[in-house]
């Protein structure tokens, strides 16, 4: 009777993180990018920061989710809040020189942790709170997004199981979302050529083209890939780089063409010539998430998943 009682219970608390999940993935895909939409087309792009706790709201939305069955408890939001800092210091301490920074990187650790409705709250608390000291403005917004885009997909993405993380790697689980990149990549290069396409590949091509292959051997490796030092450097700097730099290369270009005497037009060549230039910035960037993701993560995945064992959390 009890082993029948245990399993219903099992299915229901599967049943209602499935549930949790596509609600996340509703509201991180389609309702915070309208959001962001309506305010750069009807705010004038100045109401950034009503714009960011919406955001932030939003974040709360599925997290609340989770408490539909039982009281919430202080502890679980002390180590949303908790790494939040942690990784908005992360990122402070060396945005004043470089991009090569360990933000990015905590926000992954935190969403493999946590889980991903968890880390998508995790990384837009955590950018607003970076942007109070670094400046706020119409950026704010699309980097909480991307921040806790890379959060959501780590949650969605890793197995959090700790022996399944030291097991010997398996590389061809490892390599998957790499091959799935680099063969779109490779469709988009042979499409630019035989069409004879304008201009050169190195531009918002090999974002889009990257993104959609990334993004298709993530969904392949749904909840099988391990938190070792190697995927998550992977890991780190392709979604830095493809996710993060495609989507602010975005931003920084609707928000140029808002500002009189930039020269910026919101068409092709000015998208390419932004997405050109921001290659080796981006390319910092990821560089920076991966050498973090590989120094700082298994150490602190372990601490954070002691932490949740000892006091019962996300369980």
């Amino acid at each position: 009777m009890n082993t029948n009682n245990e399993i219903e219970k099992t299915g229901r608390v599967n049943e209602g993180a499935k549930q949790r999940t596509l609600v996340a993935s509703l509201i991180v895909f389609l309702l915070i990018p309208v959001t962001i939409w309506v305010g750069i087309t009807y705010l004038g792009d100045r109401k950034y920061l009503f714009i960011s706790l919406l955001i932030i709201f939003y974040s709360f939305i599925p997290f609340c989710l989770s408490f539909e069955n039982r009281k919430p408890e202080a502890r679980e939001l002390v180590l949303i809040a908790a790494m939040a800092a942690i990784a908005a210091c992360g990122n402070l301490a060396f945005f004043m020189i470089t991009p090569f920074q360990a933000g990015g990187a905590l926000i992954i650790i935190a969403g493999i942790c946590l889980g991903p409705e968890q880390g998508f709250l995790t990384g837009a608390m955590a950018r607003l709170v970076v942007n109070m000291f670094a400046g706020q403005g119409p950026w704010t917004p699309w980097q909480m997004f991307c921040w806790g885009l890379l959060g959501f997909l780590a949650g969605l993405c890793f197995n959090r199981d700790l022996e399944f993380s030291k097991k010997e790697i398996d590389f061809k689980i490892v390599v998957g979302p790499v091959i799935c990149v680099c063969i779109s990549i490779l469709i988009g290069f042979m499409i630019h050529r035989v069409f004879h396409l304008t201009g050169t590949f190195i531009g918002w091509q090999l974002y889009v083209y990257g993104a959609f292959g990334l993004l298709t051997g993530l969904l392949l490796q749904q909840k099988r890939l391990p938190a070792d030092r190697v995927t998550l450097g992977v890991f780190g700097f392709l979604t830095t780089f493809i996710i993060y730099g495609g989507i602010m290369n975005i931003a920084a270009l609707v928000m140029a063409v808002g500002v009189s005497g930039s020269g910026m037009e919101m068409d092709w060549s000015s998208m390419k010539l932004l997405y050109i230039s921001g290659v080796p910035y981006d390319a910092v960037h990821a560089l920076g998430t991966c050498f973090f993701c590989v120094v700082l993560g298994p150490v602190m995945i372990e601490k954070l998943e002691r932490v949740k064992i000892k006091f019962g959390l996300y369980r």
